[in-house]
């Protein structure tokens, strides 16, 4: 494949292929045809045939040249398969170019200090397990860390205690940043501050940016609720503090916690019974 996209990468090449899709030709006619020198037009067919794109065969005085069809479907088909992985309905493409479309507008809306104060997000899931151990996700480190970013980072480093005045700090990292080498994507701190075990959980959480400074503060309820089927789950943001460099981050409130609760369903679906082995006195850090 690499032999066939660089005898291809030549427009001058390029357009022989053209030439030699609606008949075989001699050397001399493509290089007429071509507008070229003969001996630079042999080179380039020599390119070509190498690459398996083109056959050749001797007549007489001439050298008659063929184009291969099959390397160019098999082109065609490598390229339609990548085209389509990246517009697969509902995918990250879909997903990158939803998080632009916002992006644009909060940047937009940006204009000064407390832009966005006020503004309010909200979010239900019915998740498949009890209050108890839903529960546990939410506030032991170790399960949190397993759901508490959107689908392409990674938490590197979490405290969370939970208890009132207890801390919070999340740090993250792109995903497939497996080794930490990479810098960090964002970081952020908070306090915890209404505790009521197995119906009730509320915290303020600040992004922090790289300047130290923080971006704005969100203060998260989250309302647990027991139902026949496992627990019903809200979560009600609200924006305090706003920064005009806060556009970026409000951008993907909706999209990212979004996908963290869709992560926090599928790892309750896979544990409903919480029979991971996980430690539950583990509450304070996970990296």
């Amino acid at each position: 494949m690499d032999a066939l996209l660089g005898a291809l990468a030549d427009p001058a090449r390029r357009r022989l292929v053209r030439l030699l899709a609606e008949r075989p030709r001699p050397v001399g006619v493509l290089a007429q045809l071509a507008g070229a020198r003969q001996p630079q037009t042999t080179k380039h067919l020599q390119t070509l045939e190498r690459a398996g794109i083109v056959t050749s065969q001797r007549t007489g005085q001439r050298r008659i040249y063929a184009l291969q069809a099959a390397p160019l479907r098999d082109l065609a088909a490598e390229l339609n398969r990548l085209a389509d992985t990246a517009d697969q309905a509902g995918g990250p493409r879909a997903t990158y170019d939803r998080y632009g479309l916002s992006l644009r507008a909060e940047r937009f809306a940006a204009e000064g200090p407390g832009w966005a104060d006020g503004r309010l997000f909200g979010f239900h899931r019915s998740l498949p397990g009890r209050p108890e151990l839903v529960w546990r996700h939410l506030t032991e480190a170790s399960l949190l860390a397993r759901w508490w970013t959107p689908d392409d980072l990674r938490v590197s480093e979490l405290v969370f205690e939970a208890r009132p005045g207890g801390r919070i700090v999340q740090e993250y990292r792109d995903a497939e940043d497996a080794d930490g080498s990479g810098p960090v994507a964002g970081r952020a701190a908070g306090v915890v501050e209404d505790v009521r075990h197995g119906e009730r959980l509320g915290y303020r959480l600040s992004p922090v940016l790289p300047d130290g400074r923080i971006a704005f503060t969100a203060h998260v309820a989250l309302g647990l609720r027991p139902t026949a089927a496992g627990t019903d789950l809200d979560v009600h943001w609200r924006i305090a503090d706003s920064t005009v460099d806060s556009a970026d981050f409000i951008a993907g409130i909706e999209i990212g916690f979004g996908q963290s609760l869709d992560k926090l369903v599928a790892a309750l679906a896979a544990d409903p019974h919480g029979t991971d082995g996980t430690d539950s006195t583990d509450t304070r850090s996970a990296q």
